[in-house]
């Protein structure tokens, strides 16, 4: 049986999900990693010995992928590229009846917005093909997804509402970088935000609505109200949901550096001429700003990314909140990167193994609720995520 696995990408969760499938080589019998950065390849190969094969891919380039696909014949492939790139990964993957999965929906590389619509338009196609999509299979997306699924089946008859809560307390000495893609990281934080109650959509300025949350194992935040791309399936997926948003932490000096950025069109994402010369600004930005991948051996902290759920069981209110705790300096003298990575590069590579093993198996285009949340909530506890439960 074919259990080869392409992963395409070899960033700082690239880097997390090459460690992590070494570490599972029971699970995948060839691991193949590609990225328009050769460089890149060949040092991680030689970071796991010599575990992986490596070669070269523009992901925005749909014949390249099918030649490169044709080439490895995986089982699978991993597109751990940008969300700009899913749709070439995606139809490179129809088109030569391979399994895929991401950790982010797709972005429009003009428009500073990110929906499942044109991925899920696949799903029909992937039936037809026999091949499975698995869609967001990081960590929001993708544990907050499972986390969810799980209080649905174990916690409630009914849930009413979701908070899902992500904050990052590293301190990377720097006055200002992003923790992952600077171009991704900033167009999501100064975006409207967005959330839905009650049927509906409703929409905020950005950071408008704020709270103060006590983080476990980092203590009380000030958290920020933000569209974020789970919430769209999860509207779909869990039944008697009333309400769901999605908080996430920044400090001030973050906010400031941010709106000044802003405010002085550092964060626009269409052309303008400089000297004779078009250029993006945002993208001149990210060329300045420290490359989140390098960040990892410099931050200290930790993370704490979770669920709070309210609802109904057995006819009486309960309150429960799930969640993990990660350490930046655990997981960069596990794997070479930062927790952010680490937090995304994991499941990526738990939603991989329940794949390649037909735990989680169906034709088509899914997300992460729509299975069984145990297998995985199983993988989490081993691979290096353990969570905790309580109620409130």
């Amino acid at each position: 049986m074919n259990k080869g696995i392409l992963i395409i990408g070899a960033g700082g969760v690239g880097r997390v999900v090459v460690h992590k499938a070494v570490q599972n080589l029971d699970t995948f019998k060839k691991i193949t990693l590609a990225s328009r950065t050769l460089s890149r390849c060949e040092q991680l190969k030689k970071e796991v010995n010599g575990k992986i094969d490596i070669d070269r891919v523009d992901a925005d380039n749909v014949e390249e992928l099918i030649a490169l696909i044709e080439k490895v014949k995986p089982f699978m492939v991993l597109n751990i590229a940008l969300p700009y790139q899913d749709l070439t990964v995606m139809e490179a993957c129809l088109r030569t009846g391979v399994h895929y999965l991401d950790t982010a929906n797709y972005e429009h590389p003009d428009t500073a917005k990110f929906e499942y619509k044109e991925q899920w338009a696949y799903d029909e196609r992937y039936k037809k093909a026999g091949i499975m999509g698995l869609l967001g299979s990081g960590f929001d997306p993708g544990v907050t997804n499972v986390f969810c699924a799980y209080l649905q089946k174990h916690y409630f008859d009914e849930i009413e509402t979701i908070d899902i809560l992500d904050c990052n307390a590293g301190d990377h000495g720097y006055p200002f970088a992003t923790n992952f893609n600077p171009e991704i990281n900033l167009r999501e934080v100064s975006a409207k935000g967005r959330y839905w109650e009650n049927g509906e959509w409703k929409e905020t300025e950005p950071l408008e609505i704020k709270m103060v949350w006590d983080y476990p194992q980092i203590g009380k935040k000030d958290s920020y109200l933000m569209y974020h791309e789970e919430m769209e399936s999860l509207v779909k997926h869990i039944k008697g949901l009333k309400r769901i948003r999605f908080f996430m932490t920044f400090g001030e000096s973050y906010l400031t550096h941010m709106r000044c950025l802003e405010n002085v069109g550092m964060l626009r994402i269409d052309e303008i001429e400089v000297d004779g010369c078009k250029v993006v600004p945002l993208h001149v930005l990210k060329a300045l700003l420290p490359d989140p991948s390098t960040l990892g051996e410099r931050t200290k902290g930790k993370t704490n990314i979770g669920v709070v759920a309210k609802g109904l069981k057995d006819g009486k209110k309960r309150k429960v909140y799930i969640y993990n705790v990660c350490d930046h300096q655990e997981a960069f003298k596990e794997t070479g990167a930062q927790a952010v990575s680490y937090t995304t590069g994991v499941p990526a590579m738990i939603g991989a193994k329940l794949m390649v093993e037909k735990i989680w198996m169906r034709e088509g285009v899914w997300n992460m609720e729509q299975f069984d949340p145990d297998p995985f909530m199983e993988e989490l506890n081993k691979q290096g995520l353990p969570w905790v439960i309580e109620e409130l």
